[in-house]
């Protein structure tokens, strides 16, 4: 499937620049918006935007195309619009205050309990 060799290819990304406390979501059953949410942190705004920008970089070598990226110019939040991915790389602080994968995370247990 062409969105989890994305999601692969957005984790490799993370990994290679050192991102921290990465988290793939599969959200198939939740939303039509995307198949996958990824959450990672950066260690400064400099770090997040240097993570964001090589996923936008290895995605587009391999040919996938970028629907848009938002919060580069401050590097709190940066997130990488992928169509079929949606990533997320943002600063430890602002992760822990918005708690996204919590957010995610309840709807798929939910999701698993109605099917």
């Amino acid at each position: 499937m062409q969105s989890r060799r994305l999601a692969a290819l957005a984790e490799a990304a993370l990994d290679d620049m050192k991102a921290r406390d990465v988290r793939v979501i599969d959200v198939r059953k939740l939303t039509t918006v995307t198949d996958y949410m990824v959450i990672a942190s950066g260690t400064s705004d400099r770090h997040v935007r240097s993570i964001a920008g090589r996923i936008v970089e290895r995605a587009t070598e391999a040919g996938f195309s970028l629907l848009g990226t938002e919060g580069e110019e401050a590097g709190e939040w940066v997130l990488v619009d992928l169509q079929d991915v949606v990533v997320h790389v943002m600063l430890g602080r602002v992760r822990d205050l918005y708690k996204l994968e919590n957010l995610w995370d309840m709807g798929a247990s939910q999701a698993e309990t109605a099917t």
